[in-house]
């Protein structure tokens, strides 16, 4: 009886924590761009159509913010933000959930990015 009781109220905080950590807010930096990315063949990706590369060691992080093997994503389209190195190749990926794609406007370049202004704290863009 005992076993039973500790084993349920370790399932059920397990759940807790997990839940807890499934609806953290993600912040992004004024970096942060968006775009929809499409993995061919790892590290060859295609973004916005267009061809490009996931930098060595390059992380990509699903809606719950796990991380994601670029394998897993083959052949899907998906809407993310990310970041560059200074290769200009794909350092950091995030899986967007419905509440952040529905932020807009969102920079797809870099050009957008440095005219724009970025609010750290709302996480938003405004266009000049």
């Amino acid at each position: 009886m005992f076993r039973c009781a500790v084993t349920v109220f370790l399932a059920l905080a397990l759940a807790g924590v997990t839940a807890a950590h499934a609806q953290t807010a993600r912040n992004f930096s004024a970096q942060t761009l968006r775009g929809a990315l499409e993995v061919t063949e790892p590290p060859a990706v295609l973004l916005n159509g267009e061809p490009a590369r996931l930098a060595p060691g390059a992380r990509i992080f699903g809606q719950n913010n796990t991380t994601v093997v670029s394998s897993n994503l083959v052949g899907q389209r998906v809407l993310v933000h990310y970041t560059v190195d200074l290769l200009g190749q794909l350092k950091d990926i995030w899986l967007l959930t419905p509440q952040e794609a529905a932020r807009k406007p969102w920079p797809r370049s870099r050009d957008e990015a440095s005219s724009w202004v970025f609010n750290t704290s709302e996480q938003t863009w405004t266009r000049p």
